[in-house]
């Protein structure tokens, strides 16, 4: 490196230097900025301060000239430095620069932590470090080169920092006592230093040293500060106390071996040539093996099988988990699935990062140095398991799927095949017993070959003879040949596993058969007896007796008290049988009366859990089981948050069977509980099915009702224009057919999307149209969601004495109508109003009662909105840890309700906290991502958050840059008529 700034001042390698104080000072503040020009003005003012000569820019040149000639006498080019008429710079390569090297280091070294390779990161961060030579810049007493050089000083305190963090995970706290214990006493205000050394005295058993650590650290912050220590700290400070030494990192404590495996079958058969071959595998280095095969084709036990094996060889961990790919419930998502795995290793709740990269950092974490086997059984897809993949080769990991998962990079596949002809007929021995299957070899090889060698279909066959001892196994055989084959898809040859299921059918009673043949319609994976019963026909209590026979013939499993399941294959089976041509009036009538019965339980909870007026509601007839449904209704919102995977496969099915009616009406009965939970994707999906089967019937009623919630998905997504125009053809049916509730409703919509997109004048158009007609109306509860609605554009807009009034009236009927959901609205508003207002006592009383309303009623949007003005109170008032927390729990609200644009929001005040924390790197980067974010979503409003954000980041270390991000922001927000405007021109001005 031919200079060196992170120390005193180095020039050409070696120890040499510039010794002129001007010159050095000069050097100095070029190398601070490599690769870029520095103004004259900023280097006069480096070198003479307050008080430069009227010769200053001469002497300047001078200085530079005695620089060049310096460079001559140790070998460099005296062209490095760059003359230009607006200033000088200096030229240097990759490595001329230790500055420059050492952030580079720190870069791969974050990589490596993040991606699990601690060994490798230690060893970055070390290299990296290495190249300082104390603080930067050190004896250059210029006020501008000091500013800069702090910021590199801060720079090596937080690499080393994140080098501590990492080398206690690696069980290396002995080794760092003496020098954490050095840099607290040089920096005794760094609550993370301090808490590191706490981490290390107590991992080595010195508790109360590392007490007296937290002690001396208290006594310093209250006499230098006047403040107790930070709230993290003071969490240590208890673990220590209570002797829980978690928090020093995995490897700093004995490590218990995990066991997860669920217990191996003991009647598991044959494979033997399939095991040989993957233990092979597997020693030759094979980490990642594919095991897939049809349904029911063993590949759980397999796998299970397997790794308990090898468990010797993998004495840390062994790890399962069911991805439900193919099950009753909705396929685990990578976040959830590592969740689980993080449990099971022992990470304590509190510990498991609620962000999905943190989550998988500490995943992999946590395995780094472990031996492990991990099994993940019934994978949907690659990209599923992909994620939850350890790095290294210690861990084995067996991967179970019915689809070949081509995308899993290193993964080994094994299609399982059926077993053969000896192997199945061993299982089935072990199942009915040896004995009978000796008795009947020629038999026991008929019935296996029937069943397709398939282990499930044998073992339900097998179940069938093991409680009917009478049996033979030819009668068995017999009833499998003379049964026709209603699985056709799962043929092999004259092999068939419905034969099994056919026995099974067989052997129960005549209306337990017709009400299996009608639950095979129902599309979802789960149902209950209601369902049941609507599907039959029949009173609940006796449709609740054919499901218990069906349970003990195990067509039908009770996964749980009161829900039961079909099983893949089992429903396939139902659905064959239900599908024959004789059976097709049953069909078409088991079909509307499972429409029907979801149809008037989804309306009659939607009536008491929508905000919107009662007008908004369609009108259903008269349902066809009013007993069931006053039954079902009863759950209100948990019954539909329980079947929200049911309604876009309901919607498809009435769709496709020509039940166009219930098509449109089951897509709106569902429409809150799918907005609400964020399932936009869903929603849009089902209300355009709705749209297609209005537009089929010819109701041009039902076609601007489905348009105007299909709206609300384009809304919630951020696509506001996309919102707009959906919303204005709604608008227009209903103008033309006189509705004028609906007309009223949507009208308000519209008004709210035209908010959203900043287009604040015309939202203010179609709420006091909308007003006007809810007045006229009588309609209380419509009037109170316009002044809601006109509050918040109002406050967004920047007119803060007409959001008060109107969000007071607002408030006023929203507690004549006694709806604690509009309560909570008007008091959030009242409380963000007073907010921007600058009543910080009476806006934090209003938000938190805010807050308490929309918990209760379980309003998440609602409560993300609230915590992240509760974080930005928290954050003007010096706390911007407590602002970060509340950010973050915002966040995560936001991103339960699928609300992208709000999402950005979260994320660009998350962004603001942690950067008054002093974190200006992480802060910068957040803001950087939320841009691209925002840019893509087309939200100018986040645009100018996040660009203002990076603008106050890079006010120190790049005031240039800094001040051209700022000024990005203030076009921005000039073109949407923002009131951030107005903060941006104020730091604009300061910055001259």
């Amino acid at each position: 490196m031919r200079f060196g700034i992170l120390g005193p001042l180095r020039v050409g390698g070696g120890e040499s230097t510039v010794t002129a104080g001007r010159d050095r000072i000069v050097l100095a503040m070029l190398l601070l900025r490599p690769g870029r020009l520095v103004p004259v003005d900023e280097l006069v003012d480096a070198v003479w301060e307050d008080k430069p000569p009227a010769t200053a820019r001469a002497q300047l040149q001078t200085c530079v000239s005695r620089l060049r000639r310096r460079f001559t006498e140790l070998g460099l080019a005296p062209e490095t430095i760059v003359t230009d008429p607006v200033g000088y710079g200096v030229r240097t390569a990759s490595n001329d620069l230790d500055a420059e090297v050492f952030a580079r280091g720190v870069e791969v070294a974050r990589a490596a932590a993040t991606a699990g390779r601690l060994v490798d990161a230690r060893a970055e961060f070390r290299a990296a470090l290495s190249l300082w030579r104390g603080p930067a810049l050190g004896g250059i007493p210029s006020r501008s080169v000091r500013r800069r050089a702090q910021a590199l000083d801060e720079q090596r305190l937080t690499a080393l920092e994140e080098c501590v963090d990492v080398e206690l995970r690696l069980g290396r706290a002995a080794e760092l006592i003496e020098e954490l214990a050095e840099s607290v006493d040089r920096h005794p205000l760094r609550e993370r230093l301090r808490g590191q050394l706490m981490l290390a005295l107590s991992s080595v058993g010195r508790q109360a040293d590392a007490l007296a650590v937290y002690r001396e650290g208290r006594r310093f912050y209250a006499d230098e500060l006047g403040i107790e220590p930070g709230a993290e700290l003071q969490e240590l400070h208890q673990r220590v106390l209570a002797g829980d030494l978690a928090l020093a990192g995995r490897e700093d404590r004995p490590i218990a071996p995990v066991r997860s495996l669920p217990r191996a079958i003991g009647d598991f058969t044959g494979r033997q040539q399939t095991l040989a071959r993957l233990v092979k595998e597997v020693e030759a280095g094979a980490r990642i093996q594919l095991i897939d095969g049809m349904a029911g084709s063993g590949k759980t036990a397999l796998a299970v099988h397997l790794a308990t094996a090898l468990a010797d060889d993998y004495p840390d961990a062994q790890l399962y988990i069911d991805l439900h790919g193919h099950s009753e419930r909705t396929p685990l998502a990578p976040a959830a699935a590592l969740a689980t795995l993080l449990r099971q290793l022992g990470v304590p709740a509190d510990r498991v990062p609620t962000n999905l990269d943190d989550r998988l950092a500490l995943w992999r974490t946590e395995l780094a140095g472990r031996r492990a086997v991990l099994v993940l059984d019934n994978a949907a897809t690659a990209d599923q398991v992909t994620p939850l993949l350890p790095n290294g080769s210690q861990c084995l990991i067996l991967i179970t799927s019915r689809r070949r998962l081509v995308g899993v990079d290193e993964g080994r596949p094994s299609s399982l095949p059926v077993l053969d002809g000896d192997e199945a007929v061993e299982l089935l021995g072990r199942v009915v017993g040896m004995d009978r299957v000796a008795a009947e070899p020629e038999a026991a090889a008929e019935v296996v070959r029937r069943c397709g060698h398939l282990p499930l279909a044998i073992r339900l066959a097998g179940a069938r003879l093991a409680h009917r001892p009478r049996w033979r196994i030819a009668d068995l055989s017999e009833r499998l040949s003379t049964r026709p084959d209603p699985l056709a898809e799962f043929e092999a040859g004259e092999r068939s596993v419905g034969r099994a299921f056919a026995l099974s059918y067989a052997q129960v009673s005549s209306a337990a058969q017709r009400a299996f043949r009608l639950l095979g319609l129902h599309p979802g994976v789960r149902f209950d007896s209601s369902v049941a019963a609507a599907l039959a026909k029949l009173p609940l209590p006796d449709a609740q007796d054919l499901l218990d026979e069906l349970v003990d013939a195990h067509l039908v499993e009770e996964s749980e008290p009161g829900r039961y399941r079909l099983h893949d294959l089992v429903r396939e089976y139902a659905r064959t049988l239900v599908a024959e041509p004789e059976r097709a009036v049953e069909r078409r009538g088991g079909i509307e009366r499972l429409l029907d019965h979801h149809l008037h339980v989804a309306t009659a909870i939607a009536r008491t859990t929508e905000l919107s007026s009662g007008h908004s509601l369609i009108v259903v007839a008269e349902p066809a089981r009013p007993d069931l449904v006053a039954i079902v209704a009863e759950q209100g919102r948990a019954w539909l948050d329980e079947n929200l995977a049911l309604w876009t496969a309901l919607c498809r099915l009435a769709e496709t069977e020509g039940f166009l009616q219930h098509c449109w009406q089951l897509a709106r009965a569902c429409w809150h509980a799918q907005f609400e939970s964020g399932r936009l994707d869903e929603l849009i999906e089902t209300h355009s099915a709705g749209l297609r089967a209005a537009e089929e019937l010819g109701d041009d009623r039902a076609v601007a009702t489905m348009l105007n919630y299909l709206a609300s998905a384009h809304y919630r997504l951020g696509d506001f224009p996309e919102s707009i125009r959906v919303m204005e053809r709604s608008l227009e049916i209903f103008r033309q057919l006189g509705l004028r509730y609906a007309f009223r409703n949507t009208l308000g919509n519209l008004g709210t999307s035209y908010a959203a997109n900043f287009e604040f004048r015309r939202a203010q158009e179609c709420y006091d149209e909308a007003r006007a007609l809810a007045t006229r109306l009588r309609d209380k509860e419509a009037l109170a969601n316009e002044l809601n609605n006109l509050s918040m554009t109002l406050l967004l807009w920047g007119r803060y004495d007409e959001a008060l009034r109107t969000a007071r009236r607002h408030l006023g009927i929203a507690r004549e109508v006694g709806d604690p959901r509009r309560i909570g609205n008007a008091l959030g508003h009242l409380g963000m109003i007073r907010h921007r207002m600058g009543d910080v006592v009476p806006a934090g009383r209003l938000l938190r009662v805010a807050l308490r309303v929309k918990r209760q009623v379980g309003a998440r949007f609602g409560e993300g909105e609230v915590l992240n003005e509760i974080g930005v109170m928290e954050r003007e008032a010096g706390r911007p840890e407590r602002a970060a927390d509340l950010h973050r729990a915002a966040l995560v609200a936001m991103t339960e309700v699928g609300d992208r644009i709000a999402q950005c929001g979260s994320r660009n005040q998350l962004a603001r906290a942690i950067l008054d924390q002093g974190d200006v790197a992480s802060a910068l980067d957040l803001h950087r991502r939320v841009l691209a974010d925002a840019t893509g979503l087309a939200c100018r409003h986040e645009q100018g958050r996040a660009l203002e954000g990076i603008g106050r980041c890079l006010l120190t270390t790049d005031p240039a840059a800094g001040r051209a991000h700022l000024t990005r922001a203030l076009a921005l927000f000039r073109q949407i008529d923002s009131p951030n405007q107005h903060e941006v021109q104020r730091l604009l001005a300061e910055l001259g």
